[in-house]
């Protein structure tokens, strides 16, 4: 009898474990401030002049993400205002906005060369950021291991 309880105990643990995968496939993400951020709505533009502009929000708070070029490489953030990061926190009807520009805050932005992650042509791009921009009252925000993976590439309007 003993045999037979454990072997139900077994087969009934055997049978319970489950996974529970979940995919975030578009991407958006980052550490701010050393804690999860993550976006709940993203898009990327490429402008007509092969630039990139990726907006990606949760709700009330914007990160965007400007570089010259959609070409794959790396982009200095905080050398001028082509290649830019901004942070936009709404609170109520109080705005903070946190940037980096020429002379202002520092960072990089870096998108993929791999052609199973980043394809302008076929409408998606991946790269990873970390920035540190400055806000309006002199703060600072930080945004560390940042990914944005196959975010969807419109074209310009």
């Amino acid at each position: 009898m003993k045999k037979f309880l454990y072997l139900l105990v077994l087969l009934a643990g055997l049978t319970s474990c489950e996974e529970d995968i979940q995919f975030n496939t578009p991407a958006v993400q980052a550490l701010k401030n050393n804690e999860l951020w993550r976006a709940t709505q993203f898009s990327a533009v490429k402008g007509s002049d092969n630039s990139l502009t990726l907006n990606a929000t949760n709700g009330f708070e914007t990160l965007v993400l400007k570089t010259a070029n959609t070409a794959p490489g790396t982009y200095a953030l905080g050398v001028n205002e082509t290649d830019k990061a901004s942070y936009v926190l709404v609170i109520e009807s109080e705005t903070e906005t946190y940037q980096t520009g020429a002379g202002v805050g520092q960072g990089t932005i870096t998108i993929s060369d791999n052609p199973e992650e980043t394809n302008v042509d076929a409408g998606f791009i991946t790269g990873t950021f970390r920035f540190a921009a400055v806000g309006d009252n002199s703060e600072q925000v930080y945004f560390q291991e940042g990914v944005f993976y196959k975010v969807p590439i419109a074209p310009a309007q």
